[in-house]
Formats: C-alpha cells, sequence, structure tokens
C-alpha cells in the first residue's frame, strides 16, 4: 500500500437515526479484485439520509460510513486488477460490486443482482478518505473532469440519465420532471435536453421557477403549490394538450406519484425514480388501460450508462449546482435535508 496511512477520518453511522460521528478509523487494504481510492469529494444524496434513518426496507450494515458519490484517485490495488492503474481518477458509485455472473449480471442489469454491494449501505461508501470498491465497477474519470463537480453525478446524473433512457421518450417529444428543482431534477433538465427531448418542471416556489426555465431550459413550469389542477395544467403545457410523452418522478413524496398516470399522454410512460418512504404507487385502472399507459420503476445505471452519463459531463453540457462543505459538516448537510432546505446538491471535500 505503499504510503498510505493506517489511520483515516471518516463519518460513521454508530446506530440507526444517527447521527452521524467523525472520528478515526483504520483504512483497509483492497482485496484481490478491487482497488482503494482516496476519497476527494463525496456528493450527498437523500439516499445517505435513508441509510442514517434506516427507514429503508434494506438493511443497513453498522457501524456504516455512508456515501456512494465518491470522486478520487486509485492509491492502491488487488493483485487481480489489470485494466485500472494506482494514480487514475475513479468513481465510487451506488453499486460497490456485484457477482458478474448471475442472468442480471450477464445482460447488463448488474444493479439487479442478488449480490449486489451498494456503496454506504451494505457495504462502507465515500464519506471517508480511502474507500475499497470492485475494480469492475468504479466508473473511470478522465483527468481533465474536475473531482468535485462530477461528485454528483455518479448517482444523480446517471439515475435520471438512465429514467430518461428507459422512458423511451424521443427527440422533440415532451417530458415532464417532478421534483424539477432539486438536485436529480436539475440534472434530469440538463439530460434531456442533451438528448434532444423538451421539458415541463414541475415543482414549487419563484426561485425554482426561474431556474428551471431560465436556466435549465424548461419551456414550461407548474407549480403543484400553486395549481388549482395539475393534471390540467400539466396536460395544457403540452402543444397538443394530451399532456407529456414522458414523466421523470424524482420527488420525495407521494402524492406526485398518484398523479402521473392522469396526466400523461395516450401509450405515455411513467418512470418512477425517488423513493419516498412507505409510499404507494396508484393509478386509475379505467385510463391507465384505455390510454395503454406505462408505469415503471428505474433504478440506477449499469456500467455502460454510467459511462455514457459521464461523457455528457466530460463535454460540458451537463452541470449540477453544487457547494462544497467540509466532510467534518457532514450532519449539518443532513440537517438542512430533514428541513428541507436543499437547493441542488451538496459535495463533502474530504480533506476538511
Amino acid at each position: 500500500m505503499g504510503s498510505v496511512p493506517k489511520k483515516q477520518w471518516a463519518q460513521v453511522v454508530e446506530k440507526t437515526g444517527g447521527p452521524v460521528v467523525y472520528k478515526e478509523i483504520d483504512v483497509q487494504e483492497p482485496g484481490p479484485d478491487e482497488v482503494l481510492v482516496n476519497i476527494k469529494y463525496s456528493g450527498v444524496c437523500h439516499t445517505d439520509l435513508h441509510a442514517v434513518n434506516g427507514d429503508w426496507p434494506l438493511p443497513t450494515k453498522l457501524p456504516l460510513v455512508g456515501g456512494h458519490e465518491g470522486a478520487g484517485v486509485v492509491v492502491a490495488k488487488g493483485n487481480l486488477v489489470e485494466d485500472i492503474e494506482i494514480g487514475d481518477h475513479a468513481g465510487v458509485k451506488w453499486i460497490n460490486g456485484s457477482c458478474l455472473q448471475c442472468d442480471f449480471c450477464q445482460q447488463s442489469d448488474e444493479p439487479l443482482c442478488g449480490k449486489a454491494l451498494l456503496s454506504g449501505y451494505t457495504v462502507d461508501g465515500s464519506f471517508q478518505q480511502y474507500c475499497i470498491a470492485k475494480a469492475a465497477h468504479v466508473a473511470r474519470l478522465h483527468k481533465d473532469i474536475p473531482l468535485d463537480a462530477v461528485a454528483p453525478v455518479l448517482c444523480a446524473g446517471i439515475t435520471v440519465y438512465k429514467g430518461l433512457k428507459e422512458s423511451g421518450a424521443r427527440p422533440g417529444q415532451s417530458v415532464a420532471i417532478v421534483g424539477a428543482g432539486g438536485g436529480l431534477g436539475s440534472l434530469a433538465q440538463q439530460y434531456a435536453k442533451a438528448m434532444g427531448l423538451k421539458t415541463i418542471a414541475i415543482d414549487t416556489g419563484d426561485e425554482k421557477k426561474k431556474m428551471c426555465t431560465e436556466q435549465l431550459g424548461s419551456y414550461a413550469f407548474v407549480d403543484f403549490a400553486k395549481s388549482q389542477n395539475v393534471v390540467k395544467d400539466v396536460q395544457a403545457a403540452t402543444e397538443d394538450g394530451l399532456g407529456p410523452h414522458a414523466v421523470i418522478l424524482v420527488a420525495v413524496n407521494e402524492k406526485p406519484f398518484q398523479q402521473a398516470a392522469e396526466y400523461v399522454r395516450p401509450r405515455g410512460t411513467v418512470i418512477c425514480i425517488g423513493l419516498p418512504a412507505g409510499a404507494y404507487l396508484k393509478a386509475p385502472v379505467f385510463e391507465s388501460v384505455i390510454k395503454m399507459i406505462t408505469i415503471r420503476g428505474s433504478y440506477v445505471g449499469n456500467r455502460k450508462d454510467s459511462a455514457e452519463a459521464l461523457e455528457f459531463f466530460r463535454r460540458g453540457v451537463i452541470k449540477a449546482p453544487f457547494k462544497v462543505v467540509g466532510l467534518s459538516e457532514l450532519q449539518k448537510v443532513y440537517d438542512a435535508m430533514h428541513q428541507g432546505q436543499i437547493a441542488g446538491r451538496y459535495v463533502v471535500d474530504t480533506s476538511k
């Protein structure tokens, strides 16, 4: 491991419900098929808060180092790793590893692998200075990509890009982005624009309206808090009044998931990405049948999706609005999340 230190600073979840504890822990050595990444920056995702709170029906390891948007430099690797070198830049994503042999892995659905390792959830993640991941799954980052700016793309960007692909929407068609003013929504609008899609932003507040229409390229904004009828307003925002061809749901509460099937156009697709705790999907059966709509879930992207999403970023067509804070301040970010005060994305600097 050369000059890699024995100890490092990390944010550790010691009990479900938190708070996280900023402390020194051991630096682990990579296994034969793993790399050790010196994390420089890590994005903070709403999933990280779910990991702290333990409110998903999926158990976390304890104690746990959260985080799954880690960007850094490879500093050590196992003896079986041949396609990535020490000194290369790499990203630690939500999928930390998979078996690579099951039916899902063989058909490029490795996020569905029954043995998938989840960064910052079932294995320690990127809220530490040195993080281990399977070499096959780390994102390869060009050295001309700034590590702070790319961090949010490693989960949020890849996830919304995958959802847009899953929607089947084609260039020139319209897509409604629900939760457009948040971290995922702001990226979804940019990816949609880069893919030739027209976007309707759904969120609330004048500040978010200005950001979505003036900075992120949405041609319409529906404020769900001010609207008397969200379904009619979204449909009216489309050129023919039939509704958008697809809906991308990145909201963090349940109600928008119940409305989307009502305003999507006939043969349209509703893509569910956000994961409100304890929420259920509900759609009117009659309208869903006669409109022949599709409702589907979209999980994180596979390795190919990741490479494509990162290439959009490298070409400069995707910019994730972010604010950098020190790793030691992570609990303050979680507190702001609890209060709904996050605009864009926070990125932690592991050196502070």
